[in-house]
């Protein structure tokens, strides 16, 4: 697969503050590409120099092969754009919402037309065409505003953060929306602070802290990077600090808990760590009740990757 877009060794700084130190990103056509990062991690500056709506002190950035500058109108206008704050006219209906922002890029009127007309049956609002956004809903706003950024049928669409505070069916909508999209021929950059929308639609995704690109892969090569692959938990009473200490000796086991009669282990490895910890409980004539395992998670992955520290 060709790439739809190629950076390299990016550096933009805000004088002392360096937002991004060489960074590096290559997507290649017909992914859906999650960009995952902390408060304050270079996100937001990314996306907006490869849009080539901020400047940068150093670098290279390639759209599907081409040098993406300021005056790169025939790139920019295979490009979508979907951002977390809802960017459309208050005075206008939805129809004459999606009109406008479809005419920046397509001026011949029967095919604009025929173009409206499929994104608003894409986005579920053929009921709503005559509705004002102060009328509409939040789940039905945010798909006001994604019917405006795809419906000139870009090759290549940002979605940042774009189910912030919307309900569930709306948000499943959205997503559903995403992956249709995706499979049509769009290359997809996706951003969120939802861990699990990220796992579940992302073909690829990289991780960025302090203006760089710290992990790169499919969600089950990040997840081998890191060193929980299993969490057990059991619900089991009367365990004595022999016991713990026992169990912390099982192979693959690194933290073990307990408290309120639950018994927590973190395995680094290893096959058949429920199996032996049972084993266990059976040797010591040990009583136990509920057992879960569970696979480490992307969130796991970018808590163990960025650290856990609140960012501003």
């Amino acid at each position: 697969m060709e790439l739809a877009v190629e950076v390299k060794n990016l550096v933009k700084r805000y004088k002392e503050l360096v937002a991004l130190d060489h960074f590096n990103l290559a997507i290649r056509e017909g992914e859906i590409f999650g960009l995952l990062g902390p408060n304050g991690s270079g996100k937001t500056t990314t996306i907006n120099c490869i849009l080539a709506l901020l400047s940068y002190d150093k670098g290279e950035i390639k759209i599907f092969g081409k040098p993406m500058k300021p005056t790169s109108y025939d790139i920019k206008k295979d490009i979508g754009v979907v951002m977390q704050n809802v960017a459309v006219f208050d005075e206008l209906n939805v129809f004459e919402n999606i009109d406008y922002f479809c005419g920046l890029y397509i001026k011949d009127k029967n095919k604009r037309r025929e173009y409206i007309d499929e994104a608003i049956e894409f986005v579920g609002l053929k009921e709503y065409i005559k509705f004002k956004p102060k009328k509409l809903s939040g789940g039905l706003l945010r798909r006001l505003n994604i019917a405006c950024g795809i419906a000139h049928k870009p090759k290549l669409i940002f979605f940042d953060e774009p189910t912030v505070a919307v309900d569930p069916q709306s948000r499943n909508k959205i997503l559903e929306g995403i992956e249709q999209l995706n499979r049509d021929g769009a290359t997809i950059i996706y951003t969120s602070h939802y861990m699990e929308e990220v796992e579940q639609i992302c073909t690829k995704i990289a991780i960025m802290d302090k203006g760089k690109n710290i992990a790169m892969g499919t969600k089950e090569e990040l997840k081998q990077m890191i060193k929980n692959t299993e969490s057990i938990t059991v619900e089991v009473l009367g365990l004595n600090e022999q016991n713990l200490k026992d169990i912390h000796t099982l192979p693959h086991a690194y933290n073990v808990g307990y408290n309120d009669c639950r018994l927590s282990v973190h395995f680094s490895g290893g096959k058949h760590n429920v199996v032996r910890l049972l084993d266990y409980f059976q040797s010591k004539d040990i009583s136990f009740g509920s057992v879960y395992s569970q696979q480490p998670t992307l969130n796991d992955v970018f808590l163990e990757i960025t650290g856990k520290e609140l960012r501003d």
